[in-house]
């Protein structure tokens, strides 16, 4: 029952998701936690070394929860799930894209899907974000990871600005979470407030 679930589940976030893997997140976090997968702060975690590994953010994410619910067979449902929707659009549209790639309609319902698509990333930016800067609310805000956080924004930034290669971004940002990670154990600097 557990494996028709997840199909299901992830047949219905890969069907209704427009804008790729951070549009879909705000659908897919309701779904998990809807259904008790995993907590908000195991997605997050999961949301950071997916983004570090090859792979594309929903099947990677299908992947580990159906995982972690199911095991193999789970991973295996949740996968296909998250994929099928995509591959029979795909299919669809490269059939027809030629016959309607002008038509007013068409091109009207792409325009304003957009805005669409970056509020539903804004969102995952927001939900995503809470449980990392603000875990108990704004009574136990950390400064430390609120300020490096946004230190290492700003150096990815402006690393991205001047070109820099994507991997050297990613590692050195694991590099610099671990660094940080290491002297917040060392100097309990992560419990100042």
């Amino acid at each position: 029952m557990i494996y028709l679930k997840l199909f299901l589940t992830f047949l219905k976030i890969g069907a209704f998701t427009f804008g790729g893997g951070y549009a879909m997140l705000p659908l897919m976090q309701n779904e998990v936690a809807a259904n008790n997968w995993m907590t908000p702060e195991e997605l997050v975690n999961f949301i950071a070394v997916s983004e570090s590994t090859p792979g594309v953010l929903a099947i990677n994410a299908a992947t580990y929860i159906g995982a972690e619910v199911g095991g193999f067979w789970g991973s295996v449902c949740a996968t296909l799930g998250v994929v099928v929707p995509s591959f029979v659009i795909i299919l669809i549209v490269a059939r027809f894209l030629m016959m309607f790639s002008s038509n007013k309609y068409v091109l009207s319902v792409m325009k304003h899907l957009k805005p669409a698509v970056v509020g539903l990333i804004g969102s995952a930016v927001i939900t995503l974000g809470q449980p990392v800067f603000l875990p108990n609310g704004f009574k136990d805000i950390n400064i430390f990871a609120l300020c490096f956080s946004i230190a290492v924004f700003a150096l990815m930034l402006f690393l991205a600005i001047k070109k820099k290669h994507p991997i050297l971004l990613i590692g050195l940002s694991a590099a610099l979470g671990i660094a940080v990670g290491f002297i917040g154990e060392w100097t309990n600097i992560g419990t100042l407030v």
